[in-house]
This record gives structure tokens, C-alpha cells and sequence, in this order.
């Protein structure tokens, strides 16, 4: 077998559907990997995110997850906006949630790759994962050569920084995996002095507990009063960590229309958004993340922010 071609046909096909990156990694336990996420479940690192703690031996071992895997297919996708919303005179969304919602983005084009990919090699078994299931999505695509996790956890391209969803397909296909990417933040400390709320006191541990990015999204209980006034106008994740990351001075704009948010959430500012109504709430964001946490939450952020 090939597996020179393989890999080539598979890096082009996923090029061709808009991915920006596409790496392999052989599908073999990740035992080096307990450790540090077992001391990160037992210190409740990750606030009240119950389904982290659970099937602890499939996020180690993806040939739980599909049994006879034999390699992992990493993939990127750029989601760096075209246009950036002013932070003067305003509240501040992270990047990730201008276009469309992500996972939808991603797994129609993981599976027109799987779709491909059966149409090459028809006994073809494959699993397809975006931000769902028991998967290290960040350690996989490490493994497969697309970045490190760097100090604020995150994934670092070396090439054009972090602003990248991870989109990762679990296969039977016997792939000849390329180079796991090394560690680059040398002495930077950056993202961990710019943290304002101490989620990263510690070089590549998030404590999430203490996220704005979590409190802002996840939080079913809204943002605690002791983070009043540190949010720094965040009403809808953070990017904080991701901003300073000298890493990130080689982004460059997503091509991929979905990234595009609606031509007048650029025009929004502070008074605008404090008067927001549901109506203009659903022209904005259909079908993008924001929508997922709804309307009222989004009030409750702005006005929590507001106040501080």
C-alpha cells in the first residue's frame, strides 16, 4: 500500500473542501495523557462541565471509540473574521462566534471527506468529531502535526497562530502519520499576565471555573459577582489569551463565507447593544453559537458587564 498517495489524496481533499490544515496521527492510547488530565477532572479545573469527568479511557484510547482504528485524521479550519468589531465604545464577542455556528460548518465538510474517502476505499469505517464526544480534540491535532498546545492550552500553529476550529475523524485506514508538532512559547508569558481573572495562573492549565469564556457561555448560573469589573467589556467569550499571543501577528481572514458575521453586528456599539431586541437579536445571530445561548442570556451578560 501507498500510503505516500493515501495521505496526499486525503490532504488534498481536504484542502479542496476549505479546510486550512489537514494532519495524521495513528490512532494509539495517549497514556501520557492521564496524568495531567485526571489532576485537571480531581481539582475541578473544569468548573461545572460534568460530562468532562466521564469515559475518561475513551478520551485516552480511540480505539474505544471505533474498534478496529487505526489512524486519527486532524483537520483546521480558519476562523479568523474579515472584519473586527470595534472595541471602542463597546462590548466584545470572541472571534469564533461572528459566522455560523461551527459544528455544523465543520461536519459538512468532514463528511464530504469521509463520503470521498468511501468512495476510495470502500470497507472504510470513520467516526467524525467537532467539539463533541470523548475526544482530546488539541492533543490529536498535535499528534498530528497541526500546532502545540501552547501556555493558555489552546492550539499554535506556528505558521498562523490560533484562531482555528479542530475538527477530528477517527478511521480504520491504515495512514502513514506525520510528525507530532513541538512546543514553541519559549519564555512568553504573555497570555498568562493578560489573563484578568487568574484562569491561567499556571503555564498550559486552564482553570475553567474561573474562564470568562465559560461564565460568559456555559455558566447555567450567569457570571459571579466576584468577577464583576473583570471581564473587560466581555459579553460573549473572551480571546483575551489568543490576542497577545505573538503567535497570532500571522493570522490572516477566513475565506470560508461562514466566518462572515452579518454586515451590521459591525456596526454595533455600546447603546446599541444595551437596547437590543429579540428581532434584531435573531437577524444577528441565526444559525451562529450566539444564538444557541439565546436572547436573554445575552441581555443578562450585557447588563451584568454594563453595571461593572
Amino acid at each position: 500500500m501507498n500510503y505516500y498517495n493515501i495521505n496526499r489524496e486525503i490532504k488534498t481533499a481536504a484542502l479542496k473542501l476549505g479546510f486550512s490544515f489537514c494532519g495524521i496521527a495513528l490512532a494509539e492510547p495517549l497514556e501520557d495523557k492521564r496524568e495531567y488530565y485526571s489532576a485537571f477532572i480531581g481539582e475541578k479545573r473544569h468548573g461545572d462541565l460534568q460530562y468532562l469527568e466521564t469515559n475518561l479511557e475513551k478520551r485516552l484510547d480511540p480505539r474505544l471509540i471505533l474498534e478496529d482504528a487505526r489512524s486519527v485524521i486532524a483537520l483546521l479550519l480558519n476562523y479568523y473574521p474579515p472584519g473586527i468589531l470595534s472595541e471602542a465604545d463597546n462590548f466584545v464577542f470572541a472571534k469564533y462566534a461572528y459566522g455560523k455556528d461551527y459544528h455544523a460548518v465543520l461536519k459538512k465538510k468532514m463528511n464530504g471527506l469521509i463520503r470521498f474517502l468511501k468512495s476510495e476505499y470502500p470497507d472504510l469505517k470513520a467516526k467524525a468529531f467537532v467539539d463533541s464526544g470523548p475526544v482530546l480534540e488539541k492533543t490529536w491535532a498535535q499528534q498530528a502535526g497541526l500546532g502545540w498546545q501552547g501556555k493558555n492550552t489552546l492550539l499554535i500553529n506556528k505558521k498562523s497562530g490560533s484562531f482555528y476550529f479542530i475538527g477530528i475523524i477517527i478511521t480504520n485506514l491504515e495512514l502513514d502519520p506525520d510528525q507530532p508538532e513541538t512546543g514553541h512559547c519559549g519564555e512568553c508569558m504573555k497570555c498568562i499576565e493578560t489573563c484578568p481573572t487568574g484562569a491561567l495562573s499556571n503555564p498550559y492549565q486552564l482553570d475553567i471555573s474561573r474562564c470568562i469564556s465559560f461564565h460568559t457561555i456555559e455558566n447555567k448560573n450567569g457570571i459571579p459577582e466576584e468577577f464583576k469589573g473583570k471581564l473587560h467589556d466581555r459579553i460573549f467569550g473572551c480571546d483575551i489569551c489568543q490576542d497577545v499571543c505573538p503567535y497570532n501577528r500571522f493570522s490572516t481572514p477566513a475565506t470560508d463565507p461562514a466566518m462572515t458575521p452579518h454586515t451590521d453586528f459591525l456596526q454595533m456599539r455600546k447603546k446599541d447593544w444595551l437596547s437590543l431586541t429579540e428581532e434584531q437579536f435573531d437577524t444577528l445571530f441565526m444559525g451562529t453559537p450566539v444564538y444557541r445561548t439565546g436572547y436573554r442570556r445575552l441581555m443578562e451578560n450585557i447588563r451584568f458587564v454594563a453595571a461593572g
